[in-house]
């Protein structure tokens, strides 16, 4: 199954590494900037997910996760600012004896913010 919508509301996310350009390595072993499928650039941000405490229990232990971005975030985002994801998608996937899950959203907005924000 790829692409499934996913709810992140219960987490708390950091940026631990701003936006970039998502890089990828062609056929020759040579880095080049990730499109998708209409040639529009990837980009790729890093977020540190920890649970929302509870009432009455204890946030649970967080993860680092790495997740493309369809549009271009602004400038504003930055190492250590809380955000939310636009239109999160999850999907699984495996390669030989590897697998795991690849994280894709719209876009960013600050914690708290409505609509689409920056990345309209």
């Amino acid at each position: 199954m790829r692409n499934i919508p996913v709810n992140l509301s219960g987490f708390k996310l950091t940026i631990t590494e701003a936006p970039t350009l998502k890089m990828r390595e062609n056929e020759n072993k040579e880095l080049v900037v990730a499109t998708d499928h209409n040639g529009v650039q990837q980009y790729v941000v890093a977020l540190f997910a920890k649970p929302v405490a509870r009432e009455g229990q204890r946030a649970g232990k967080g993860e680092e996760i790495r997740v493309t971005l369809a549009t271009e975030p602004s400038e504003e985002f930055e190492e250590g600012m809380r955000v939310e994801l636009i239109d999160a998608t999850v999907s699984a996937w495996a390669m030989g004896d590897r697998s795991g899950l690849s994280f894709r959203a719209l876009g960013l907005k600050p914690a708290g913010e409505r609509g689409l924000s920056s990345a309209a």
